[in-house]
């Protein structure tokens, strides 16, 4: 039986391709106790017809964690979120956000709050699938929506479908003539707009997404909303999900180096299975973000992580600097 807590989404990670796969995830998991995190979107073919269940890995360290899913063609949605649950996720989410063209040839992403009703349906076959929640992520709205009314119809019609979460990223997606990285940053932040759909649907858990880079800011938004969802700042700056945990539920700020220690047993685990040590590495770059030596430490690992028989001896010569100069 699904049972939303509001509080489950006080703070999460957003879903960011070829960015928080499981090595990226379990790292944040170590900076973040209570942080909810996603996976990359994975489509509802690639499950289905393409038969790729690899991308349902994941770690039970992970927990909390939801399965994002992309796709516009209800009971297939509804087979994947199957699978989804099956594999032990605690959250299916629908990207109803995503802008980019491969997305939007494949009827789903962004393109979708065009089609509400459409939306509505997905989600029902995907609540009717699984005993998990079924969430929502969307923008504000697409190309010429600049009417709060669009927004409004749409998470009525969502509320009606049955969702009780909705995350949703405060800029509009241009379909035709940005790319996905221009949309994550030409059109301008509507926060308020954000808050009102909270005041008027307060029955919803609502989280924004989008420009919020702080601990102040952070906290701002949770005066207003249930919940926000980081996006580039937790990948580029990861220490800032200790610093929101310390912040928000009062956990201790743990030393970086620590956190890399407890993350030795994983990655000494993950190169016997044959994963190279550079698709783990890529995510710790930002670990030491603003601090001396940080330079150096991304230096040593963008240097050597993708070298023949690279291992934790790498990281720890990393580390090395850092330690003498503390």
């Amino acid at each position: 039986m699904r049972v939303i807590n509001r509080n489950d989404f006080q703070l999460s990670v957003a879903p960011m391709m070829d960015w928080t796969d499981r090595h990226c995830r379990f790292f944040h998991r170590l900076l973040s106790p209570h942080a909810r995190l996603y996976t990359e979107m994975v489509t509802s073919a690639a499950l289905v017809r393409g038969k790729q269940l690899r991308l349902l890995e994941h770690s039970h360290e992970e927990h909390p964690v939801a399965l994002q899913l992309g796709g516009s063609e209800p009971a297939e949605l509804a087979e994947a979120a199957r699978l989804g649950a099956a594999a032990g996720y605690d959250e299916i989410n629908l990207n109803v956000g995503c802008p980019s063209d491969r997305v939007q040839s494949g009827r789903f992403g962004a393109c979708l709050m065009y089609e509400p009703a459409l939306v509505a349906d997905c989600v029902k076959a995907m609540r009717d699938a699984v005993s998990v929640p079924v969430t929502v992520k969307c923008r504000i709205g697409v190309d010429d929506q600049d009417d709060y009314a669009d927004l409004q119809h749409f998470t009525e019609t969502m509320l009606e479908a049955g969702v009780e979460v909705l995350v949703v990223h405060a800029r509009k997606a241009w379909l035709k003539g940005l790319s996905p990285k221009e949309n994550r940053e030409i059109p301008p932040l509507d926060y308020p707009r954000v808050h009102r759909l909270k005041r008027e649907f307060p029955q919803l858990v609502i989280a924004i997404n989008g420009g919020i880079t702080t601990v102040e800011q952070v906290q701002a938004q949770l005066a207003e909303l249930d919940g926000v969802m980081l996006g580039r700042a937790a990948y580029h700056d990861p220490y800032i999900l200790a610093r929101l945990e310390h912040a928000l539920y009062g956990t201790p700020l743990p030393d970086r180096e620590d956190v890399l220690l407890r993350l030795r047993p994983y990655i000494e685990a993950e190169l016997k299975r044959g994963t190279a040590l550079k698709h783990i590495t890529r995510h710790l770059l930002g670990l030491y973000q603003g601090e001396p030596g940080a330079r150096g430490f991304r230096r040593v690992l963008s240097e050597g992580a993708h070298l023949p028989g690279a291992g934790w001896g790498l990281i720890a010569q990393a580390i090395e600097p850092l330690r003498r100069a503390a």
